[in-house]
């Protein structure tokens, strides 16, 4: 018999779902059927999974060490990493983090999860990460696992959400689900947008493909789309733009823009063969120029444990009686690199963000009374113990 006491980090869930991940190895079937069985027990009484745990709650599971450690996965062994993903992995990075939610830039070319079981992922990165450091154990992945909360394509570099507790992980999905973030993504596309716009469609994705379509009237099975675009800079053969995700569904940008005529640059899947193999042959560069820039979680919508409001344009405040999270991912190298190829200003990028900083921070001010809001200006990123910007 094993018993478990369940801590902070895992309170709040459903009992099921609590041993779905700590036996990830079991059906769901398999599961329930021993709890009707009381083979598995909550507070040393009968239960059916429906139940939110709570923290001290003990949990039995009467199961022989052997097939006890079969549905656990204690005996499953992974493989070594190759040097493709060690380079990968060399390129992460942490921007942020809270007790209970930490957010990294993925690169390109890696996976946000496993496609896979011999696949290396930014969710493998994560858990080696809690591992290494913040002491988290093989025992505490039985009872919860950290995980990523939103997921980026491949080729799409940039901020990844991930919850490292029940709470911030449920905060997240949460935020993600209501629509309570805002989410910004850079891209280069291809021929010249003068204006901003807003754009609507039904999206139809063909799950055999993983290919989607843009529709301009509603069809069975279409969902609909809206995709804002702001024009940053623009040449005569291409054009940044600044993308707000309204909703957020599979390959929207990159299809959405597409159909206007517009790809992005790189996207083999939805774009010009021969834009991208020029593109690929001057910068050595194959796949699509879209990055996960910038996020926004409201005040009194994000209570993960942070008390700062903090942007990597270097700014830090601690509001009273709110909640808030601003992070900024810069562009990678890359990604620099094909603007220039097509004459795009990276400097364009930081002058926008700047002027909608002083747009929102005045607007801010405005909305405060007697000044609550105490904005501090930092040369560098300092570590802080409740919610830490990390560059």
């Amino acid at each position: 018999m094993r018993e478990i006491i369940v801590t902070k980090a895992e309170a709040g869930q459903r009992f099921d779902r609590f041993l779905g991940r700590y036996l990830p190895e079991a059906s769901s079937g398999f599961i329930h059927k021993m709890l009707r069985k009381k083979n598995i027990k909550l507070n040393a009484g009968r239960a059916d999974g429906s139940e939110k745990i709570k923290e001290g709650d003990a949990i039995q599971i009467f199961f022989a060490e052997e097939t006890l450690r079969k549905f656990t996965g204690e005996d499953r062994t992974e493989g070594p990493l190759t040097e493709e993903e060690k380079k990968l992995r060399a390129q992460v990075r942490l921007l942020y983090s809270s007790d209970d939610v930490l957010i990294f830039h993925k690169p390109a070319g890696m996976l946000t999860q496993k496609a896979k079981r011999d696949d290396d992922s930014l969710n493998d990165y994560l858990l080696d990460y809690c591992r290494a450091q913040m002491g988290m154990t093989e025992e505490m992945f039985r009872r919860f696992r950290p995980s990523v909360a939103n997921r980026l394509d491949r080729n799409t570099s940039g901020i990844v959400l991930c919850g490292v507790t029940t709470a911030g992980l449920q905060k997240l999905a949460r935020l993600l689900r209501e629509r309570g973030m805002e989410k910004y993504y850079l891209c280069i596309v291809q021929g010249v947008l003068r204006e901003d716009r807003k754009i609507r469609g039904w999206l139809y994705k063909d799950e055999k493909k993983n290919t989607v379509t843009l529709l301009t009237h509603p069809e069975k099975g279409a969902e609909p789309v809206e995709t804002w675009y702001q024009v940053l800079a623009v040449s005569s053969r291409a054009t940044l733009l600044k993308v707000r995700l309204i909703t957020g569904k599979s390959h929207q940008i990159r299809a959405h823009l597409a159909s206007e005529g517009h790809p992005v640059l790189g996207d083999y899947k939805y774009g010009s063969r021969k834009e991208n193999d020029i593109l690929k042959r001057t910068t050595g560069i194959n796949y699509q120029m879209l990055h996960s820039y910038e996020i926004r979680m409201p005040g009194g919508q994000m209570e993960d444990g942070s008390t700062a409001i903090v942007t990597m344009a270097g700014q830090a405040g601690e509001p009273d009686g709110k909640k808030a999270l601003h992070v900024i991912d810069p562009p990678p190298e890359d990604f620099v690199r094909a603007m220039e190829m097509y004459g795009l200003s990276p400097d364009s990028i930081r002058k926008k963000t700047e002027a909608d900083g002083r747009c929102r921070r005045k607007t801010d001010r405005s909305e405060e009374n007697d000044g609550n809001m105490d904005i501090q200006r930092t040369a560098g990123f300092r570590p802080r113990r409740n919610g830490k910007l990390h560059k």
